[in-house]
């Protein structure tokens, strides 16, 4: 690939497109009366996803992205989920019928920072107000690092059956720049708990560039990882945004690598992973070869959503705690992210919606387009156009950035059909954004991640 080509392209301020619109687009038009509406029409029987966010963590590590919030003591964390059982309460209580629940997924900060008694007890509260599956898939997010015996056993009698265990880099010189000390003996002790508990599959979250970051500790740092055998591996690109996360502000640009070696860091990960026999899922997800992502991806039936590339296809999501997102057929909605508005929104008895988004059918038609496409690196734009009863030309020859990338050899448009080559998938998110209608009002506020 041409240095001017990835330096035009890799070097722009994309979005993950883990939605579309992008959350910048969210607005408070959709409130709290609007996400009520929105319940009590959801569709009877039809699958539904939980998300729990829990915003809390022992200590800051300076590359995270995440709404969070570091506490040494536990009562700001006992307060919270008393807030968050209420909040269960009133969106069991705003739906027409018992929700119900293919997939529950505990993100943060921290998830595990509960009590052990508190975990097992907010997953019951989820199977007395919903109708869980035999077959739901319970996923936790995990710090290795403050993972106990008891919290991993009471992980697998609670039905947990995933975790993802955040690694990032196994090298000591970045994880002191960045504030998370993590030895490979934790990591493997974390795994080796969690699996003698019964929870069955493993997931690891890598972060390439990174502070010192360079080819060889990114090697290095995939090879133990998959020496471990994880399930499934997701590997991203750090987002610097000092201005929006202040804490970020502890690393030293000076020592960020720019748009080359971090693409040289990423395709040196992903070519470790596949010669240790993962198969690459997507843009940055990889996976054993019997795993459901890898058989999803071979059937066309691969999605993405705010935890990535995914086999979750329920239409609904539901989010709960501070600053979570979920999404109805009639659009998304965003918790308050501070602590402080959530906790008043809940006490006073109401719905915690601070934003959100109302769907049109053009969105519906883009979103497709873009997932496909980040998923398939490859679309038929005539025939999903055409199913959507929407001019094909519109989005095909009327499109000076589809134009553009076809000119600069990033992408192929040949009857109808957007084809991104394998040596040019590190940039599918500059092809995705070529359907995207916003971007030029809100890329101020998305991320570099890749």
């Amino acid at each position: 690939m041409k240095l001017s080509v990835l330096q035009k392209y890799g070097e722009a301020r994309l979005p993950r497109y883990t939605s579309y619109p992008p959350s910048p687009e969210f607005s408070p038009s959709v409130d709290v009366d609007t996400y009520a509406n929105w319940l009590s029409h959801l569709p009877r029987g039809a699958p539904a996803s939980l998300y729990l966010h829990i915003p809390f963590c022992r200590s800051m590590c300076w590359y995270c992205g995440c709404h969070t919030t570091v506490t040494a003591k536990d009562q700001p964390i006992v307060e919270y989920l008393n807030l968050l059982r209420n909040e269960i309460h009133m969106v069991a209580a705003q739906a027409a019928q018992p929700l119900h629940v293919d997939r529950v997924h505990f993100g943060g900060g921290t998830p595990t920072i509960v009590t052990p008694a508190d975990f097992v007890a907010l997953t019951d509260l989820l199977r007395d107000r919903f109708v869980l599956a035999e077959t739901a898939e319970i996923a936790v997010e995990i710090d290795p690092r403050t993972l106990t015996i008891e919290m991993a056993g009471a992980l697998g009698g609670a039905g947990v059956g995933r975790a993802s265990l955040g690694v990032q880099s196994f090298d000591p010189v970045v994880q002191r720049a960045v504030n998370r000390i993590q030895s490979e003996k934790t990591t493997v002790e974390a795994v080796d708990r969690l699996r003698q508990s019964g929870v069955g599959s493993i997931n690891f979250d890598l972060i390439y560039g990174l502070p010192h970051q360079t080819v060889r500790s990114c090697i290095d740092t995939a090879k133990t990882a998959a020496a471990m055998r994880p399930d499934r591996l997701a590997v991203f690109g750090y987002a610097h945004v000092p201005s929006f996360n202040k804490h970020q502000r502890m690393i030293e640009e000076a020592t960020l690598p720019d748009s080359l070696a971090r693409m040289e860091q990423a395709l040196a990960i992903a070519g470790t992973l596949v010669g240790a026999g993962y198969v690459q899922v997507g843009l940055d997800h990889f996976a054993l070869p019997n795993d459901d992502l890898v058989r999803s991806q071979a059937t066309g039936k691969l999605r993405r959503n705010f935890q990535g590339y995914t086999t979750d296809n329920c239409e609904t999501l539901v989010g709960f705690g501070a600053s979570a997102i979920g999404h109805t057929r009639h659009g998304y909605v965003q918790n308050q992210v501070g602590l402080g508005f959530y906790a008043g929104s809940i006490a006073s008895g109401r719905l915690a919606t601070a934003r959100g988004y109302r769907l049109t059918d053009e969105d519906r038609l883009r979103a497709e387009i873009i997932e496909r496409l980040m998923c398939d690196f490859t679309v038929d734009v005539q025939e999903i156009c055409i199913r959507h009863g929407f001019d094909p030309a519109r989005l095909l020859t009327d499109n000076q950035r589809l134009a553009e990338l076809a000119d600069d050899g990033i992408i192929y448009v040949a009857e109808g059909i957007v084809r991104v080559p394998r040596d040019h998938r590190f940039l599918v998110r500059a092809a995705a954004a070529a359907f995207d209608a916003y971007l030029h009002r809100s890329s101020r506020g998305h991320s570099q991640a890749a």
